[in-house]
């Protein structure tokens, strides 16, 4: 009799749990990404005002990173009670925090009308975002990695993943649309407020959504099994004190393979606002449309390089992303130097494709470094760390950078500095393609054999 766990879902069933997860996931990106688009934009005028712009800029830029410190605060705790009650709870409860502070954004007064309680209003709020965006990673890509089947788990385990060029495509969307139809005085009076308010719409959309899919099945199994072990006096141990104690080199593997691609997506869409308007002189809605543009690309894109992670290893197509964006880090800036917008947009979306490359196939590569019973834990903690090192400090640092030396040479540097640490991790980490989530395997560390043969490198389902 084939279990629950390992029998593989009718196709109607998963397509049905990747859209959940998707529109989960782009709606959270969507009030994730509008802060980084609005603090490059407007909020330093609104909350900072009386500094240079650059300085002005920092500072908002600042709030925008104690989102990511927040991160994985949100990872241990939405992975312990995800690994303990199930994955489906904790995204809902992901989805309603983000929603409600980003549609609290919309109604915040600014520094003109409450002073200094206005930054310190946003930060807190910054921060319930950070804690449900901590959370809601791990739960949505483990939702439909737990679902799929061994053989196209880096397809199905990707769409969760398009859901960040897919919330960047509709939060730069809505600011590109209002800053097409308004004067730059009504967007900074009134009209910014639009797209933090819509998010209110969209969660209810997303809820609704949601709550309608099943618990996943390989985790109901693990539960079950814990249940008898409970019974019969086993001691459980907290998922994530088990996670550093037996599989802290699988948390070093996700940070590491996940630096690279967080420092890039960020330079590439975040600090680009700050690069054409501040430095080149160029009109916001020139970067708005190239970050469009190139968003609509990685989102279609997304799940091409996760099917061929299936075909080819994940560590592959990640390489393919890592070692191009080393390159691409001193092209990227020269072309952007051009001021042309169709050159900007070309830019823009051939680093997005590097970075899909990376992208595309870390949920399914990270999920699969983790047993069951401890695998919200440990990626949501791998994940979450890597974004304060990376994400959260890239647009500080670039933009620290260009004010320091006023060239764009230093930031290149800084961006493929990063990939290479994601190339050389993904080097020394193992091959997980094709790794049954319903079995435990023991720690899925960085150590890797001193060299594979060709086609040789796929960990066998039953192995």
């Amino acid at each position: 009799m084939v279990s629950p766990a390992t029998a593989t879902p009718a196709p109607s069933g998963i397509r049905r749990i990747v859209a959940a997860s998707l529109i989960g996931t782009t709606i959270e990106w969507y009030d994730f990404f509008l802060y980084g688009s609005a603090a490059a934009l407007v909020f330093n005028e609104l909350f900072f005002p009386g500094s240079e712009p650059l300085v002005g800029t920092l500072l908002a830029f600042l709030t925008y990173a104690i989102g990511f410190a927040a991160r994985p605060l949100g990872g241990l705790v939405f992975g312990h009670y995800g690994d303990k009650i199930g994955r489906k709870r904790l995204l809902v409860l992901s989805l309603l925090l983000m929603g409600g502070a980003t549609f609290a954004m919309g109604l915040l007064p600014t520094h003109a009308s409450i002073g200094v309680g206005a930054p310190i209003l946003l930060t807190l709020l910054r921060l319930i975002q950070g804690f449900a965006l901590g959370g809601e990673w791990g739960g949505a890509v483990l939702l439909v990695s737990e679902h799929g089947d061994d053989k196209n788990r880096g397809f199905w385990a990707s769409w969760p993943q398009a859901g960040a060029p897919g919330g960047n495509l509709l939060a730069t969307g809505v600011l590109a649309l209002l800053a097409a139809v308004q004067s730059d005085e009504a967007f900074l009076a009134w009209g910014w407020r639009i797209p933090f308010l819509l998010s209110g719409v969209l969660v209810m959309i997303g809820l609704w959504i949601r709550v309608s899919v099943s618990e996943s099945p390989v985790f109901l199994e693990a539960q079950a099994k814990a249940a008898e072990q409970a019974a019969a006096g086993a001691r459980a141990e907290a998922p994530i004190a088990e996670v550093f104690r037996t599989n802290w080199r699988g948390v070093l593997t996700a940070i590491g393979t996940r630096l690279g691609e967080n420092i890039s997506y960020y330079i590439i869409t975040a600090f680009l606002l700050v690069y054409v308007t501040s430095h080149l002189g160029l009109p916001k809605s020139d970067g708005l449309n190239a970050v469009l543009i190139g968003s609509a690309v990685h989102f279609v894109t997304i799940p091409a390089w996760g099917a061929l992670s299936d075909r080819i290893g994940r560590r592959s197509v990640t390489l393919i992303g890592s070692v191009g964006m080393i390159g691409w880090a001193f092209v990227f800036f020269a072309l952007l130097d051009s001021k042309s917008f169709p050159v900007i947009a070309a830019a823009v979306t051939a680093g997005l494709l590097l970075h899909g490359a990376m992208y595309g196939p870390q949920a399914a590569f990270i999920s699969e470094m983790f047993d069951t019973k401890v695998r919200y834990s440990g990626a949501s903690m791998g994940s979450q760390l890597a974004s304060i090192i990376g994400g959260a400090l890239a647009p500080i640092i670039a933009v620290a950078l260009l004010d320091g030396y006023g060239s764009s040479v230093p930031i290149s540097i800084y961006l493929a500095a990063a990939a290479a640490v994601t190339t050389l991790t993904v080097l020394v980490a193992k091959e997980t393609r094709g790794r049954s989530l319903a079995r435990e395997h023991g720690p899925v560390g960085a150590a890797v054999p001193a060299r594979r043969q060709a086609g040789k490198d796929q960990v066998p389902a039953d192995s």
